[in-house]
């Protein structure tokens, strides 16, 4: 048996075993270990086969294998929605570009287009589940030979055809008469609904498994994926200086205007636009926010699009990009001061917070884009990037935003400020530590409400340890002890 054939056949049995794992294991909800888990068997199949066949992995992706699976311990750690989510998103990256270079390609000189194009042709290619291994790579009369071969390969693949049908089909007569369904559960004693649930779920992680596992061991992957620009499509000097120039003046105007306005102080904003300073800032913050997400990949954009004819065009665009990116940092610090001001009125959200986090994340990104794109190192800022932002979403899972506003809003409250208990407890299991130290500087009514949803949210356990999480655990914790302080205070 050939060593590709062998290869292939452990592909096909690891999804197997990955698919009714995650069937047993990521059918429970809210994810927590089981993620955790389930990723970490996903990527000790893809080393153990790859050391089975003693396959070289020299490329540079292999490095991101203990990257997913540290920030899918992160969804074990954190219960955060967002934080979840940008967990997640950070595991989903890493995989992807694990499985297309970890076998061959540099991460560090790839571009920007070669990290979306890359993301999209993993996932494409994923996507494609066992066909490919069973088709192309696995040569199957190297493995049964005899005469039995083609029936019994045959029949395989008849039964492997039926079977999804039969379900489906099935599952459509049981749920269409219930006569029927009881004469399926009198000859199979068990549900079939159930068990159709347990086989589609376990098919999807299988095929999911299948793909990656391809991708990552078998595929034919490119080892650089750059988009070379068109010449029709590329702009002169004169045209890029003209958009930079123009939206060179434009920030210049809205940036005198903020030196003057909104860090000139109070009484000038009143006086000019009839607004509290609060209000004045709370109106532009956001939009901000946007302006800065907007920047970085138009001059990137800017220089792709350019056709480098001389040094000196070269220069003119070094000087009109670094302007705007002075400019925006100026911008970035009226949306920052405007932030603290309306924070320092109306208190700290999720939204106010992660917004926050994205400028400053934004800000060290354009320092990077500084000393590369615009030294002529382009092919060194995507990696940049990608390194700032995962080292961004580990610091967030670091720095647990829940707690932190809890702590800032019950600053807020001890220093005689407006205090919304309730918005408090809406947030996840990560801000119940810092609220329940809090609890004895509240008065008798915040205290109550506070402890009343906490009871109600976190005293109950469904004692299922796939969905185990940290900081679950620690609020399920509080939360009991709460409610047995409160029965014992209780008069008999």
């Amino acid at each position: 048996m050939g060593e590709r054939t062998r290869l292939g056949l452990g592909v096909v049995g690891a999804a197997l075993v990955l698919g009714a794992l995650g069937d047993g294991l990521l059918r429970a909800t809210p994810w927590g270990v089981n993620l955790f888990l389930w990723v970490a068997a996903l990527e000790a199949a893809a080393v153990a086969l790859a050391r089975w066949v003693r396959l070289r992995a020299v490329g540079e992706g292999r490095w991101l294998v203990p990257v997913a699976v540290l920030f899918a311990a992160g969804v074990a750690w954190r219960d955060s929605p967002t934080v979840v989510f940008l967990d997640v998103l950070a595991v989903l990256v890493a995989l992807s570009l694990a499985a297309l270079w970890g076998r061959s390609g540099s991460l560090r000189l790839a571009g920007v287009s070669e990290y979306i194009l890359g993301g999209i042709y993993a996932g494409a290619l994923a996507s494609s589940g066992p066909l490919p291994v069973t088709v192309s790579d696995v040569r199957w009369q190297e493995v049964g030979p005899g005469r039995w071969r083609e029936p019994v390969l045959s029949v395989t693949r008849g039964a492997l055809l039926a079977t999804p049908l039969l379900l489906i089909f099935g599952g459509l007569f049981v749920a269409a008469d219930a006569v029927f369904e009881e004469l399926v559960r009198d000859v199979f004693g068990f549900d079939v609904a159930e068990v159709v649930g347990h086989v589609l779920l376990a098919g999807l992680f299988a095929w999911t498994s299948a793909g990656i596992l391809w991708v990552a061991l078998l595929a034919r992957n490119p080892a650089s994926l750059v988009f070379r620009r068109p010449r029709v499509i590329s702009l002169g000097i004169l045209e890029i200086g003209v958009v930079l120039g123009l939206l060179d003046a434009l920030f210049l105007a809205f940036v005198v205007v903020q030196v003057r306005y909104l860090f000139g102080g109070a009484e000038r904003v009143v006086a000019t636009v009839g607004l509290s300073y609060a209000e004045y800032a709370r109106r532009g913050f956001f939009e901000l926010v946007i302006v800065t997400a907007l920047v970085l990949p138009m001059l990137l954009l800017a220089h792709w699009l350019m056709r480098s004819e001389s040094r000196a065009h070269v220069r003119v665009f070094r000087v009109l990009a670094g302007t705007m990116v002075v400019l925006l940092s100026v911008v970035m610090a009226s949306a920052l001061q405007r932030m603290y001001l309306y924070q320092q009125e109306f208190g700290l959200t999720e939204l106010r917070l992660y917004a926050t986090v994205f400028m400053l994340w934004i800000s060290v990104v354009l320092a990077w884009f500084v000393l590369t794109v615009l030294r002529g190192r382009r092919d060194r800022f995507a990696f940049g990037a990608l390194v700032t932002g995962l080292a961004a979403i580990l610091v967030i899972n670091a720095a647990n935003p829940d707690a932190i506003i809890t702590r800032t809003n019950v600053a807020r409250m001890q220093a005689g400020e407006r205090f919304d208990p309730y918005y408090l407890t809406t947030l996840s299991s990560d801000a119940v530590p810092a609220l329940a130290e809090s609890l004895p500087t509240m008065d008798r009514k915040d205290r109550g409400v506070i402890e009343d949803q906490l009871r109600d949210r976190w005293s109950s356990d469904d004692g299922n340890w796939r969905t185990w999480n940290l900081s679950r655990s620690r609020a399920q914790r509080l939360a009991d002890a709460a409610d047995t302080g409160a029965d014992q205070a209780s008069p008999p």
